[in-house]
This record gives structure tokens, sequence and C-alpha cells, in this order.
């Protein structure tokens, strides 16, 4: 399969004041045509940074980057010409309609939305009822379907939308996550950003990002099988001090609240639930749940981030 973005040893740091801050440190990737690469990691990991380099909004001050075979540097137009960006916040003319925007960008790239109605048909049908509406009136989750729309309206060979679900409804997600497989079958290259974890096992590959580095580059899969050691899920009435008096047991090695449960790493990798409660005799709290969990993509992260 032919790779469709390259990224060797790319690095990237701003200055504010005195203080440097390493947005990225020497990050190396690479994209296959065609596949669903997801960027994991919470604010600050840097990765609006890098999508801004990867479409020539930003230059790097190390390393090299080539999109569809292009150097994201001297051959910036070709590839500005090839992508699709969606940026983080809503960027469309809020004053326009839905339709006029739309119209404006076709515009822009010498096209229009009758040319390339085959690629957006699915997206632009569930806006079209709100076609004559202003783009600042819309609901999130119509607005990120416009913006969509309007970053596919040149029929790109790569997308990049950076944390595209942010701030609307879990509905919206899962639309907004089942236009993007549909998307794929077009042949499009899609690399999405986002700090959901949950969205992680909706891509074929991953990479986990923090403070500018990436921590490891796998299939969802490929991740929570490389989580080795026993994992317990623990609750009891008084979750806070259960917390407390878990992370002062020597025998715990990472203990982290994660919804209903507190998530356990124990020293020498207890293998039953009579272990562990042999293991958290000590603590005053009596009736606690207790069971063994698979990893998520969550618990790797924190796994990493502890290493």
């Amino acid at each position: 399969m032919s790779v469709s973005v390259k990224v060797n040893g790319v690095s990237k740091s701003f200055t504010t004041g005195k203080v440097e801050v390493k947005a990225l440190q020497n990050i190396s990737f690479e994209v296959s045509k065609g596949e669903v690469f997801g960027l994991i990691g919470p604010d600050g990991a840097g990765k609006t940074t890098l999508f801004r380099i990867l479409t020539t909004l930003m230059i790097a001050n190390k390393g090299e980057a080539s999109v569809d075979g292009f150097d994201v540097v001297k051959q910036y137009k070709k590839i500005r010409n090839r992508v699709g960006y969606m940026p983080g916040r809503f960027s469309l003319y809020q004053d326009l309609t839905v339709e006029e925007n739309l119209s404006f960008f076709a515009t822009l790239f010498n096209t229009s939305l009758e040319k390339n109605y085959d690629l957006v048909k699915s997206i632009y049908q569930q806006i079209e009822p709100f076609k004559k509406r202003r783009a600042g009136a819309l609901s999130g989750g119509m607005k990120q379907k416009l913006a969509l729309s309007c970053a596919l309206i040149h029929r790109p060979s790569v997308l990049f939308l950076d944390e595209p679900t942010t701030g609307v409804d879990a509905v919206s997600r899962k639309e907004f996550w089942e236009l993007l497989r549909q998307l794929q079958t077009h042949g499009i290259t899609i690399i999405v950003s986002t700090p959901y974890m949950d969205e992680a096992s909706l891509c074929d590959r991953v990479a986990l990002m923090q403070q500018g580095k990436i921590m490891e580059i796998n299939s969802p899969k490929g991740i929570t099988e490389n989580f080795k050691k026993p994992l317990w899920a623990m609750r009891s009435s008084a979750m806070y001090q259960l917390m407390l008096e878990l992370r002062a047991l020597n025998e715990v090695e990472t203990c982290y609240p994660f919804g209903q449960y507190h998530h356990v790493v124990f020293k020498g990798n207890p293998v039953s639930e009579d272990d562990v409660r042999r293991m958290i005799g000590n603590i005053s709290q009596r009736e606690i749940e207790v069971r063994r969990i698979p990893a998520t993509i969550e618990d790797c992260f924190m796994e990493l981030m502890h290493q």
C-alpha cells in the first residue's frame, strides 16, 4: 500500500518571553493511502501544531514531511490543492448561509457542489433542509457537518480533521464517525485528532501523543494487547477514600479513577480476586467490589504516561 503522509524527525518549538515550549519533539510516522489514522492525546499534546505543519500553515524547526509525495515546504501549493482541513474551531463565515458557504469554498477551488455531489451527498442531505440558514445559527452537530462538506468540496485526497467531535453530543459524534467510514470507501486518507480515547477504537491505527512526543503507534487492538499486567476494577461506597488508601499501599503500582470504578495495577501482578483482597487487607474499607477487566486505550495511555 502506498504512503500518503510521511513525517520524519519533525520538531517544533515556540518561545514565549524567555520560555521555550517544545510543541513537537522528533515526530516520525507514515500513513498509508486510504487509512483512517488517529492522533490521540490531551490538549497540549501537539496535535494541532502537527496538523498545521502538514497542511502547510506552519514550518517545522527540524525534520521533513510530505503529503502525497509533495514536500510541505518546497511544494506547498500542490499540497493545498490536494488536502482538506477542518480546524478545531468552527472557522466558516457565520453570517453566510449554508448554501453560500459551500458555494464560496467551491469557487475557491474552481469547482461546484454539483461536480462532487457523490462525495458529499450523505453529509449534505442532512444539512440541506437548513441551506438558507446562516451558519452561525446552526447547532453544533450541523456546524460540524457543514465544515466537513466545505473541507470535501474539492475532493481532496487527504483529509485532516482536528478534534472534529469536540463539543458535540454523543449522537452527533457517532454519526460523524459513520460519515468518515463512508468517505474511506472513496479512497480518501483521513487523519483525525481527538482527546477522546474511546474514538481511538474507530481508527485503523492510532498514535498516542503526550507533550509533543509519540508514545506508541499501533492498531487499537495491538495497543491494548501490549498491556501485559493484570488490571483490576474496584469500587466502594467511599470512592475518594478508597483511592487515597489504595495509592498509599506499597503493593499498588497505579490507581486511577475511571467512571464509577478505580482501575488498579498491583506490583507482583496478582491473578485472582483472593490475591487482591489479601493485598488490600490493611485498608479500612471492607465492602469493596473487585473484578479483573481487560485494558482500554485509556488504560494503555495512562500506563505509558507512568513509564
